[in-house]
């Protein structure tokens, strides 16, 4: 499975979406699911599915599903 597959099945399993409602309109404030406790549940999945851990002002910076791609490509995470 490529990184981006596990990207979008986090997101697909936080957010009970498919994959054609990802993409770049996909942010905090216009999803009516994403509020703090899904932010941070898909913060947690993010970190388990990649061995990661974000630092808090990639936390708060987090809002879109593709800033979530620009943050973890600066991790070393391609996409």
């Amino acid at each position: 499975m490529s990184n981006k597959e596990k990207y979008n099945d986090v997101f697909k399993r936080v957010f009970l979406v498919d994959d054609s409602q990802l993409g770049d309109g996909f942010e905090f404030g216009k999803i009516k699911e994403w509020d703090s406790v899904a932010h941070m549940k898909l913060i947690s999945e993010l970190e388990d599915e990649f061995d990661i851990m974000f630092d808090t002002d990639d936390i708060l910076h987090y809002g879109s599903y593709a800033n979530g791609i620009k943050i973890l490509s600066k991790m070393g995470i391609e996409m």
